[in-house]
C-alpha cells in the first residue's frame, strides 16, 4: 500500500523538525535546510547537463553530502543525540580540496572576474555556486543567533561553492568554450 505524499500538517504554516517539533515554516532552520535541497537540485541539474564520468561521481557524493547537511539542519537540536543523524567529516572538506586541485592541474591561471555563460552546463553551475553561497549565509545567520549548528556545515559549504567555481570553469575547459572575461566600464 502506498502512503499519501500529503499530510495537511502544514496547511496552518507549520511544519516539523526531525523530533516532532512543530516550527514556523519561516523559521531560519528551515529556510537553510529548504536552501541545501535547493542547492542539491541545482547540483542534480548540472549532473545532468554534464558528461565527465567524475564529476557526475563527484556531484553524486555532493548530494550525499547535502543530504547529510540537510538532516542535521532538519533535527530538533534538542533531540539530535538521540536520534543518530548521518555526520559530516573533516574528510569531506579535503575530498572537495582534492577535486578542486585535480581541475586547477589543467586550467588557465585566472587573470580576470569571469561573467557566468557560454555554455548551460557553466552558467548552471554558476546558478548552484550562489545558491550555495545563500545556504552559507543562512547558516552564518543561524550561528549568529545562537542557533546550534556544526561549524563544519559552514565550512563545507564555503569550500562546495570554491569547488563549484572550478567546476563552472572546468566544465568550460572540457567544452572548449571561451570563458567571458568581466571588463569593468570606465
Amino acid at each position: 500500500m502506498s502512503f499519501k505524499i500529503y499530510t495537511k500538517t502544514g496547511d496552518a504554516g507549520k511544519t516539523g523538525l526531525i523530533g516532532g517539533t512543530r516550527v514556523s515554516k519561516s523559521n531560519i532552520r528551515i529556510e537553510a535546510y529548504g536552501t541545501v535541497d535547493e542547492l542539491n537540485s541545482f547540483i542534480g541539474v548540472v549532473s545532468d547537463t554534464i558528461s565527465d564520468k567524475q564529476s557526475k561521481e563527484t556531484l553524486k557524493e555532493i548530494q550525499d553530502r547535502l543530504f547529510t547537511i540537510g538532516s542535521s539542519l532538519a533535527c530538533d537540536p534538542d533531540k539530535e543525540i538521540k536520534l543518530k543523524t548521518p555526520d559530516l567529516n573533516e574528510t569531506d572538506i579535503s575530498f572537495l580540496e582534492h577535486q578542486i586541485d585535480a581541475m586547477n592541474e589543467v586550467l588557465p591561471t585566472m587573470k580576470n572576474f569571469i561573467l557566468p555563460g557560454g555554455h548551460v552546463a557553466v552558467s548552471t553551475t554558476h546558478v548552484a555556486r550562489c545558491v550555495c553561497r545563500r545556504a552559507e549565509r543562512i547558516c552564518v545567520n543561524m550561528q549568529e543567533h545562537t542557533m546550534e549548528i556544526e561549524p563544519l556545515i559552514i565550512k563545507y559549504l564555503n569550500r562546495l561553492s570554491d569547488y563549484l567555481f572550478v567546476l563552472a570553469r572546468y566544465i568550460a575547459h572540457q567544452l572548449n568554450v571561451t570563458e567571458i572575461a568581466w571588463k569593468a566600464r570606465v
